[in-house]
C-alpha cells in the first residue's frame, strides 16, 4: 500500500473510527483499525464485534494495499503531525508515515486476522430517512430506554416500519415514549427492528447535517446497516420481542389539562428538591383553572406551587416520578403541553401540540391518602 493523503482528513477519520475499538479485547486485532484501499479512497475501518465503522477518505493512491495498526497509537501520531500532504507505506506488517519534517515507523498485525466489517449499503434495499427528522424523533423518544441488562430489548429503541412512516418506540417498563416521522419513499422493506441506544447516539454524532440517513436490515446476520456520505455504521440489532405498546396507552380520559411548560417545568424542578428524599415523588393535584405541584420530605421540609392551566374535567390528584415529567418537559419544543388522565391510578398521557407525533406515557406513583 503506498499513497498520499491530508493529514487533517485523516485525523479526523482515526479519531472518529477510534471509538469503535476494543483495547482490552481477548483479540488483539480490535485494539486496532485497518486501513485499506479502495480505488481513489483510503477506508479506515474499526470494530469492536458490536459495532462496526467504515469512513472513506479521498486520496492519491500509487499502490493498493492494507494494513492494520494499533488505533491510539496511529490516532495520536497522526493528530501531532503537522497540516498537510503525508505519504503513507505499508511494508510487510510496517506503516510508514513521512512527512517534511517527520518519519514514522508503526508496527501493524495482518489484516487477515480482522474480522469483516460492512463495507456499502445497497440503496434498493434500504430506506433512506431525512437526518433532521429521524435525529429530532429520537430527541423524543431515546431517554425512555431502559438500562436493566436483564430486559435487552428494553434497552433500544423499536423502529416500527410502515409504507411512508417510520414509528420510533421506547420504554423502561415505567414510562413510554413513541413519535413518527413521515418517509419519502413509499416501500416496506422490513417489519420491525430493535436498534441500541448507543448506536443511535453514535448516527447523530457522525452523519452530516442536512443529509439523509441511509439503514438496510441484514436479517441474516441480524444487523442494522446505516450510511451516510462517506460513512458505513453497522451494528447488531436486539433480539427479542418488544412488549405490544399499544395496549398500555389510555383510549379514554377524563381529564385534559393544558398548561404552559415554563411553567410546569419551574414548578418541577423546584419540587424536585424535596422530592429527592423521597423516593422521587411529586404530586400533581388538578382543579379548576389551576394545578398544584408539591413535594415533601421529612428531611428537607416540603414545597407546594401553584399553577394557571385550562383544566377540562372534574379534580383529580395524581403522583409521578419527577425526573420522568422533567425528561419529557424537556424532550418537548412547543411552548404548550397537554396532559390526558384517566385516574390517579392509571398512566397519564403527555402531549406536546406543536409535535403532534409524539406520545409520551408515564406511569403514576401510588401514594398513601
Amino acid at each position: 500500500m503506498k499513497l498520499q493523503i491530508l493529514q487533517e482528513d485523516l485525523s479526523r477519520a482515526l479519531i472518529n473510527a477510534s471509538r469503535f475499538t476494543s483495547a482490552h479485547a481477548q483479540l488483539p486485532v480490535l485494539g486496532n483499525i485497518m486501513l485499506s484501499t479502495k480505488k481513489t479512497k483510503l477506508q479506515v475501518l474499526a470494530t469492536n464485534l458490536e459495532i462496526s465503522i467504515l469512513i472513506s477518505v479521498g486520496a492519491k493512491i500509487e499502490e493498493e494495499g492494507k494494513i492494520t495498526v494499533p488505533a491510539k497509537v496511529i490516532s495520536e501520531a497522526i493528530s501531532n503531525l503537522d497540516l498537510g500532504l503525508i505519504d503513507l507505506e505499508s511494508q510487510k506488517e510496517e506503516l510508514k508515515v513521512k512527512t517534511q519534517k517527520t518519519n514514522l515507523t508503526i508496527s501493524g498485525m495482518n489484516p487477515s486476522d480482522f474480522p469483516k466489517v460492512a463495507e456499502s449499503i445497497n440503496p434498493k434495499a434500504s430506506i433512506s430517512m431525512p437526518r433532521q427528522d429521524l435525529l429530532g424523533a429520537l430527541s423524543t423518544v431515546s431517554f425512555a430506554t431502559s438500562i436493566d441488562e436483564t430486559r435487552p430489548q428494553l434497552t433500544g429503541v423499536l423502529f416500527l416500519f410502515e409504507k411512508d412512516a417510520l414509528t420510533l418506540v421506547a420504554t423502561d417498563g415505567f414510562r413510554l415514549s413513541q413519535n413518527k416521522i413521515k418517509l419519502s419513499e413509499n416501500k416496506k422493506l422490513f417489519d420491525k427492528i430493535i436498534l441500541p441506544k448507543n448506536v443511535l447516539s453514535e448516527v447523530s454524532r457522525l452523519s452530516p447535517e442536512d443529509s439523509d440517513i441511509v439503514l438496510n436490515f441484514n436479517q441474516d446476520e441480524n444487523q442494522a446497516i446505516f450510511g451516510f456520505t462517506d460513512t458505513v455504521l453497522s451494528s447488531r440489532t436486539i433480539e427479542g420481542d418488544f412488549p405490544d405498546f399499544t395496549k398500555i396507552i389510555p383510549k379514554d380520559k377524563n381529564v385534559s389539562v393544558f398548561v404552559e411548560k415554563d411553567d410546569i417545568l419551574r414548578a418541577v424542578k423546584l419540587a424536585s428538591t424535596f422530592a429527592r428524599d423521597s423516593a422521587n415523588v411529586v404530586k400533581v393535584a388538578i382543579d379548576k383553572d389551576a394545578i398544584e405541584i408539591s413535594a415533601e420530605s421529612s428531611a428537607a421540609g416540603s414545597q407546594k406551587t401553584k399553577i394557571e392551566a385550562k383544566v377540562e374535567g372534574p379534580p383529580l390528584e395524581i403522583a409521578f416520578n419527577y425526573r420522568f415529567l422533567e425528561e419529557f418537559l424537556n424532550a418537548a419544543v412547543g411552548p404548550e403541553i397537554s396532559i390526558e388522565l384517566s385516574s390517579s391510578s392509571s398512566p397519564g398521557v403527555f402531549r406536546d401540540p406543536k409535535n403532534v407525533k409524539f406520545l409520551h406515557l408515564i406511569m403514576p406513583v401510588r401514594i398513601q391518602e
